[in-house]
């Protein structure tokens, strides 16, 4: 039977470090996706924090599948010299925290189309990549609405253009259809030779409603069922997104976790894959 990993995105349970630890533990997800804890960024913590942290996590045996860092989610004419030293902070939590990624994405382009920003947009990530060679680290383009590769023909020419293992793919479903992407007819046959990582949410095409896995329009389960027929093995990084009001799977942040790893779940046993 195949067999994957669960990984999610605890700031979404909360900010309180034990309320996600214990969220997790509920749940059985193995990892956490780190973006955020204490109300702070994972760029932005203190040394203190990241030594307390860690102690937690470590104690509850969960893993950090992942960086959730937030670079390259800035204008792309931006002050990226100040950028890339954020981006050196991503790096050395990655190893603070013994990650193998560190998530990114490919810069908004405010005014001006992406083939006029294409040149700076390779530059910063080719330079990236150079950096996280050198440091044992892998990086993962998400597609993002607005950025650079938010569409899949971009996302492969982003990849295919550095062309380094060091560089690779967390897909994002959800992300492609709210760019106007069929994420299963169009992005997933386009980018599955460089997927190393799933962000699992799924969506409403008509409505833009954030729903869980399997319940939207994104062509999930066969993504997934295609990806495990291919041998994928990796992390599946649950980011529920889901609204706190919605009268089937709203309530607080523990609980739309909840919700999102269950649906999760059914959809990898309908496929018949378990998650560690």
């Amino acid at each position: 039977m195949n067999q994957v990993v669960l990984t999610g995105f605890a700031d979404e349970i909360s900010n309180d470090a034990d309320e996600q630890i214990a969220t997790l533990q509920k749940t059985g997800v193995s990892h956490l996706e780190l973006r955020g804890v204490g109300g702070a960024n994972v760029l932005d913590l203190s040394p203190a924090a990241v030594a307390v942290f860690k102690q937690q996590l470590d104690g509850a045996g969960i893993g950090v599948s992942a960086i959730g860092s937030p670079i390259g989610k800035v204008q792309v004419r931006s002050d990226l010299e100040a950028h890339f030293d954020r981006f050196r902070i991503a790096v050395e939590r990655a190893h603070q925290f013994g990650a193998g990624y560190v998530r990114l994405f490919s810069f908004y382009h405010q005014g001006e189309e992406a083939d006029q920003v294409r040149d700076q947009v390779l530059a910063q990530m080719h330079r990236m990549v150079k950096h996280a060679e050198a440091e044992g680290v892998v990086l993962l383009h998400e597609n993002e609405k607005g950025i650079y590769g938010d569409v899949s023909e971009r996302c492969v020419d982003l990849l295919q253009s550095v062309d380094n293992p060091h560089l690779r793919a967390a897909f994002d479903g959800a992300n492609f259809l709210q760019s106007g992407v069929d994420s299963e007819r169009d992005a997933w046959p386009a980018l599955k030779g460089y997927v190393d990582y799933f962000h699992i949410k799924d969506v409403e095409a008509e409505s833009g409603r954030v729903v869980p896995a399997g319940r939207g329009d994104t062509g999930l389960a066969a993504i997934l069922g295609d990806a495990l027929n291919q041998g994928f093995r990796g992390f599946l990084s649950v980011e529920p997104h889901l609204n706190a009001g919605d009268p089937d799977f709203g309530g607080d942040g523990a609980r739309r976790f909840e919700i999102a790893v269950e649906a999760l779940r059914h959809l990898l046993q309908r496929l018949g894959a378990v998650a560690a």
